[in-house]
């Protein structure tokens, strides 16, 4: 049987996540965080005193992560990793850029790769990340890619930091989203780009609903297609 697939890939801060979600709960699918595997792989090589260049460890790590995404009260997504919630430590910037780190290193995601191809389960799966529609997923139903200047991402991450409470820069993160789109767009293995059929969306000057409007415009088209 195959299962339908909606990949959103893009840079952080593009809404994806978000756009993911929201379309994973309209259809009554599965929702894959993929950028939370490598959040969770660096975080678990941390706590084990792994170093993140050290790619062979790394391996180990990834192949062996003792994760669980699980529903909380509020109908979000729990992520506990060795049986301890780390959902907000592992929303940090500095658990990003971690990510980032790991995520150039081919041998992890190769590691990483079927992991994430087994959330496709009945009745369907929409894949939020970097390579969903590229590499994970390139036989994917519809493949959606969301871009954002770094500006706007920036200004986004600062507001929701401080309303979790967390300090933050606003130029710092500007800098920082800058590196980590460079560093994502020339790794050699599987770089940020939309796929040659993915649909291009510009969240920029658009509210989440507007997003997820024109989103499920062209997710209607495609499974109708299909």
């Amino acid at each position: 049987m195959s299962v339908p697939v909606i990949t959103v890939d893009g840079p952080s801060g593009v809404g994806k996540g978000t756009i993911s979600h929201l379309l994973a709960q309209h259809f009554g699918w599965h929702f894959l965080d993929s950028g939370a595997l490598y959040r969770l792989t660096a975080l678990a090589a941390q706590r084990h005193g792994v170093d993140l260049a050290d790619e062979a460890a790394l391996v180990v790590v990834a192949a062996g992560l003792d994760v669980a995404f699980l529903p909380d009260e509020a109908g979000e997504v729990k992520v506990v990793l060795e049986n301890q919630d780390v959902s907000r430590e592992i929303r940090s910037e500095v658990a990003g850029n971690n990510a980032s780190r790991v995520a150039v290193l081919p041998a992890v995601r190769a590691a990483l790769l079927q992991r994430q191809r087994d959330f496709a389960r009945p009745p369907g799966l929409v894949a939020d990340g970097r390579d969903m529609g590229t590499t994970v997923f390139p036989q994917a139903a519809l493949k959606l890619f969301l871009t954002a200047s770094a500006e706007v991402r920036a200004q986004r991450r600062y507001k929701q930091l401080k309303e979790k409470g967390l300090s933050a820069n606003l130029r710092g993160l500007i800098e920082e989203i800058t590196l980590r789109d460079e560093r994502d767009r020339t790794r050699s293995a599987s770089p940020l780009k939309p796929a040659d059929d993915a649909i291009t969306l510009d969240t920029s000057d658009k509210s989440i609903e507007e997003v997820f409007a024109e989103a499920l415009s062209h997710c209607g088209n495609s499974l109708v297609r299909r």
